[in-house]
């Protein structure tokens, strides 16, 4: 199956991931359709564009823009899917609104974004990114970073041209948590 101009996607799970296994228990954390914390983000790819090129094959992992898989009321209050949505399990996504792939167990960024793992206020410790390496420590503009959950890790997900400095690794940086948010 191709397209000529978009991935053709389906949710790796589903679309939304708003519960939480606690012991033998499923907890529902979140029952809002609009809140875009509780959807999924991550994507099998079961289609590729004609149009260009991409790193990206079928059968890849890919983290996506979170309104792909999203549901929304309209102005009447009827729900609706996104403009991706083609069938239940088949969405539409524009090449930017792609930002990695994980193929052989490796995440790898596509060009123009960068995730880190955030070290202090507006700094980061980069995870994966197509100009720096793993383990740079970066400086980025505020309002940039979008939170992802990868691999059970929170990151954040920043245009590579949002950063910018990249420090020179002391040793002594520690996990910023900013759980009290």
């Amino acid at each position: 199956m191709r397209s000529t101009f978009y991935y053709l996607i389906k949710p790796k799970g589903e679309r939304y991931n708003n519960t939480k296994k606690v012991g033998d228990k499923e907890l529902i954390l979140n029952t809002e359709i609009f809140n875009h914390q509780y959807i999924s983000r991550q994507a099998i790819v079961v289609g590729l564009p004609t149009e260009f090129d991409t790193p990206i094959k079928e059968g890849d992992e890919i983290i996506v823009h979170h309104n792909l898989f999203r549901r929304w009321h309209n102005a009447r209050g009827k729900e609706k899917n996104s403009t991706g949505y083609i069938d239940e399990d088949l969405y539409k996504a524009n090449d930017d609104q792609v930002y990695a792939y994980k193929r052989d167990g490796v995440w790898k960024s596509l060009p123009g974004y960068t995730f880190v793992r955030p070290v202090g206020d507006l700094i980061g410790e980069v995870v994966h990114s197509d100009i720096y390496n793993e383990g740079d420590i970066v400086g980025y503009r505020p309002v940039g970073e979008y939170e992802f959950t990868i691999d059970e890790e929170k990151l954040y997900r920043l245009k590579t041209e949002f950063i910018t400095i990249k420090y020179e690794y002391q040793g002594e940086e520690k996990q910023h948590n900013r759980s009290w948010v």
